[in-house]
Formats: C-alpha cells, structure tokens, sequence
C-alpha cells in the first residue's frame, strides 16, 4: 500500500503534519507500506528532514492508494476515487463544509474523517485535542494579560516548544483570578495541564463559588457541574449524552463569579447552552475572557459569542453583549473572544509527535489489515459515491433541504 502524505492547501496554512520523519520511517520498516510525502514548505518539520530520515519527497501523489492530510483539502486539490484522511468538518451538518462534501461524493472519494475514527465503545482513538486544550489554555491566560495589563505572555506559536513556554511560566506572576474550565476529555486535560504548570491552584467546583482566593484559581466542571434535567429529576450521565435536550444549563452561578472561561466541551445540538445572550447582559455577568476551544459557532454553539474562529495570525475579537455583534477587542464593555479554530498549530511538533503516536499505535494496523476494518467503516462519512453506512442521516444536508 502506498500512503501519501499531502501538503496541506487550506488557508491559512497549517503547518502540522499527520507523521513524522521518524513515523514514516517506522512506518516503512514495520507495515507493508510505503509512505512517501508531497514536498511543502510550510511544514513544521522540513522536507530535509524527511529526507534525512529517508522517506522520498514527491511533487505528485496520484499514484497513492491513501492520502493522509490534517485540514479540509480545498475542493479544487482533491483527486478522484482516492481514500482520504483528515478532519472534513462535515458530519456534524456544517454548512460551511457542505460543498465540500457534495463534492466528496461526486467524485468517488472514500472518506475517513480522523474525529470520527473511535473504538468499540464509542472512544476516539486519535486526536490533537490535549494540544488543543494546552494552546487555549495559555491564549486564554495571554488575552486575559492583554486586556488586564497585569501581566505578559508570549505566544505560544513563537516558542519552538512546550519546554521553552513552560521557561516563560516560570517569570510570570498572575494576579488573584478566577478561571472556569469545562470538560473532562482530551481538551479539557491538555488546558487543566497548563493551568497547572502556570501555578493556578485547582478548586472544587461548590467552595470556587463561595470563597474567596488571594491567587489565581480555576475549577474544572464535568456535565453535571453545569446541566440539570428540566423535569427535575436526578442527573444521569448516560441520560445527558442520549437525551441532552431534556436538559437546562445551571452555569450561571459561575459565569456570575469567574473572570475567564475555557471551554473544552464539544457541543451535541440538542444541549443546552452554558448561557444565552440575554444572560450576558445582566450586570452580574462577569465573564471578560472567553477562550472558546471547540470553536463551535452561534447559533448552534454552547456560548452565544462564538460568532466566528479567529486566527492564529489575529487570535481575538471583542463582543458586545448589548449589540450581540462583534467589536474591538479590549473594550470594557465588551467580552474578549479567543476561538482560534487549529490551536495545536501553535504547537505544530509537539502535536505531529503525539498525534503520530496515536496513527500508529490505533490506525495503521486497521489499514493494512485483509479483512474489513469496523474503525475505518465507522469513520467513512463517504465510500465511493454514497454517504458511509453510519452516515445516511446526512443525506438532506447534502441535497441542500436542511
């Protein structure tokens, strides 16, 4: 099987790749393969260095059973009747990724979306989410310096690594400062990570509310922290994820006491929103940064403000609660908004690394195995044609009538 790595043709560009140097390598010596890669040079690892590692640089993959990229492939830079993987956007009905699907389909195309890629119980086997999470966490912190003036941060993608960040956490003094961080998964385990190598003492959820800290202080809500049922039954975990629409956000009481908010939680269109418009015009709305890591935009979205993703070139944008539109950033009227949409871009080798670990470790087998794959069938949101056998549900969004 020969697999290719692609360059990436979004804009902007991303500079993550899906394998190493090193992982193809590994790759080429361990599975029956071969992985070459299309030359780029807006890689975070250089075309030398795959070279070096002895993985043949190409112009064309056309002869490439598998193409391997990381964003959207623009729709002009797709190829016919080829397997595809990269994060598509497409099956949760995103709009602005309609075309893009329809064109999937028209042209044969077998699809793999890498977010859909999960085990048998329903578990995503790979994702740059922890980075993610990291990257959000600190832009959080760094707007938050920016619109306070207490303090500095770099940025993130100006620092080769984590291990150079974590040099510049070590000279910054944060003032008392109440941070909210909602989720539990890979996201919301990456951002806790960096909140806790800045120093900022962990609370429990109910004494975060109620007391007061003469330090910077995040607390970290699962979704029985912030959601209760309508009916006002007992919360059930398993009911949450199967029925969210039978219930309610219960966040206010912490949108009313913290300063920041980082949200880790990927939202099904059924859940509540933490909170609505209306509640962040009330004056007990004290919220003033917003680090937005799902980046899931309004209406359909879990905060209101996530009007658009922002760019790792331009990471912020102001809203104004009275207008519900968004203004300049920094206004003290206004809510400081980070929805950078690729924050592991910030992070581009530390994040390749990781997310190479988890293609290896989970995927590679299950390509190259005889018998059909129930993982990649899982994820196939297209095959040759038609929507994928888990995907049927899509077939009014891509004719247009939803």
């Amino acid at each position: 099987m020969k697999i290719g790595i692609i360059r990436e043709g979004k804009v902007p560009p991303d500079s993550r790749v899906p394998l190493t140097p090193d992982q193809c390598s590994l790759g080429n010596r361990e599975y029956p393969v071969e992985v070459v890669i299309q030359g780029s040079p807006q890689r975070c690892y250089a075309d030398e260095e795959y070279r070096r590692a002895g993985v043949s640089i190409v112009d064309e993959v056309a002869d490439c059973e598998v193409l391997l990229g990381v964003k959207e492939v623009p729709i002009d830079q797709l190829l016919d009747n080829k397997q595809y993987f990269f994060f598509s956007h497409t099956f949760k009905k995103q709009a602005y990724n309609r075309g893009l699907l329809q064109a999937i389909l028209a042209r044969g195309i077998h699809l793999v979306d890498y977010e859909a890629l999960t085990n048998e119980r329903g578990q995503r086997l790979i994702a740059f989410g922890h980075f993610a999470g990291m990257v959000g966490a600190h832009n959080g912190l760094l707007t938050y310096g920016l619109r306070s003036g207490q303090y500095q941060l770099p940025r993130m993608k100006d620092c080769r690594d984590y291990a150079e960040a974590l040099q510049h956490y070590a000279q910054v003094q944060l003032p008392a400062l109440k941070i909210v961080l909602t989720g539990t998964g890979r996201v919301a385990t990456g951002a806790a990570q960096v909140l806790r190598d800045l120093g900022i003492q962990a609370g429990e959820p109910t004494a975060f509310l109620h007391q007061d800290y003469d330090r910077a202080v995040f607390t970290q809500l699962a979704c029985e922290d912030y959601a209760e049922r309508r009916d006002g039954q007992p919360f059930a975990r398993e009911d949450f994820y199967a029925h969210p629409e039978r219930y309610q956000s219960r966040y206010a009481p912490n949108a009313q006491t913290a300063q920041k908010k980082n949200n880790g939680i990927k939202r099904d269109n059924r859940a509540p929103a933490f909170f609505s418009p209306a509640e962040m015009r009330q004056t007990d709305f004290k919220l003033e940064v917003i680090a937005d890591v799902t980046c899931d935009i309004a209406p359909l979205s879990s905060i209101p403000a996530t009007l658009r993703p922002s760019t790792i070139a331009d990471p912020i944008f102001g809203y104004d609660p009275v207008t519900e539109a968004e203004t300049a950033p920094f206004q003290a009227t206004g809510i400081d908004m980070m929805t950078i949409d690729n924050l592991p871009n910030e992070l581009p080798r530390d994040a390749s690394q990781s997310f190479g670990e988890q293609f290896i470790a989970s995927i590679v087998q299950e390509l190259v195995q005889t018998e059909a794959s129930a993982v990649i069938e899982r994820a196939s949101v297209a095959i040759d044609g038609q929507l994928g056998p888990h995907y049927g549900y899509l077939k009014d969004f891509v004719a247009g009538r939803e």
